[in-house]
């Protein structure tokens, strides 16, 4: 049987609106009163609907997330970051996976009356910016930025990153590096990793060519078996490689095994996330770290921030790390 607020305030013997100020924890009862309540919803086993407690306090407790089509394991890390800090807060998480209907997504999320949108990994474009705003809701993007729109984002520099992850190479005695990129004209990330590889070949004076990069359609495992038989073809003489994912960077493991070649005695390969299955790779992989889970905390954070101050949050930019396993030989540099 399911029990309405009607008979809790009918067990404990007071009105609809004291068990309704209770719940909603707000002031106006003793202390006495309190119990007797909590004690009521207990042995009924009553829950607030949340829709209906919406209608009391303007708040309906759901944050909405919308991921595009990513990694699965990017998008567990991030999510259980996401949900640990929203249940903290007593609220609750809509997932969308979006794909290529992020409009309908948003529109179901306007109904659901959400409190806030966390936007991931995608560009946000006029149409989906505008139709936020007129929904009125804070807005936060993770891992991903926009320079068109004034929104509070939480991100990694992946052009820094990048860098890092080539300096890493180049100061371990590579400098016949080569990269398995993204789509080159993924703003969000494939176009900013290309960036931070090249600046740290530039910056280091070693000649880049077009040749040391292969361009893939993503970041999945299928995309680094393909870039990596695409670089040996163009560049033979590598000793390094950049895989713009972790997910990358095993497909390029597999691969280089498949060719015959070892790794890391003949082919250096690091990869970027650090997802869980990079220390399950065979070798061990080196990874540049992104701290997904503090991530997905901080732009709940974010959200909860804006709700309760009503003005705006400074956006974050999140440290990155190198994390050092076995898919890297060191060379000696003079």
């Amino acid at each position: 049987m399911t029990y309405t607020i009607k008979d809790v305030a009918k067990k404990a013997n007071v009105s609809i609106a004291t068990v309704s100020r209770i719940v909603n924890n707000q002031t106006g009862y003793s202390e006495k009163t309190k119990k007797k309540v909590l004690q009521a919803i207990e042995e009924l086993g009553y829950h607030p609907n949340a829709i209906a407690r919406g209608l009391i306090n303007k708040r309906t407790h759901t944050i909405g997330v919308l991921f595009p089509e990513l990694s699965s394991m990017l998008v567990t890390d991030i999510l259980n970051g996401v949900e640990n800090a929203a249940h903290e807060a007593g609220s609750s998480v809509i997932v969308c996976h979006t794909k290529s209907k992020t409009m309908n997504y948003l529109r179901l999320l306007n109904e659901k009356r959400i409190d806030g949108i966390i936007f991931t990994s995608e560009i946000l474009t006029n149409e989906y910016y505008e139709y936020i705003k007129k929904m009125n809701v804070p807005l936060v993007l993770l891992a991903t930025e926009s320079y068109a729109h004034p929104v509070p984002y939480v991100k990694v520099s992946d052009t820094h990153a990048a860098y890092s992850a080539t300096q890493y190479l180049i100061k371990h005695g590579h400098n016949q590096i080569g990269m398995i990129s993204g789509n080159k004209n993924d703003k969000v990330a494939g176009y900013l990793r290309i960036t931070g590889f090249k600046n740290a070949l530039n910056d280091y004076n070693i000649p880049f060519t077009e040749d040391q990069i292969a361009y893939c359609k993503g970041f999945r495992y299928q995309d680094g078996i393909d870039g990596l038989e695409m670089l040996i073809k163009k560049s033979p003489n590598l000793t390094a490689v950049f895989a713009a994912s972790d997910e990358m960077a095993i497909g390029a493991i597999f691969k280089a095994y498949k060719l015959g070649i070892k790794v890391p005695e003949e082919l250096s390969i690091i990869g970027y996330d650090n997802l869980k299955m990079a220390a399950m790779s065979i070798p061990p992989l080196t990874s540049v770290a992104q701290p997904l889970y503090e991530m997905g905390e901080m732009a709940v954070k974010m959200i909860f921030n804006m709700l309760e101050n009503n003005q705006a949050v400074e956006s974050r930019i999140m440290p990155h790390q190198i994390v050092d396993r076995e898919s890297v030989i060191k060379r000696e540099t003079n």
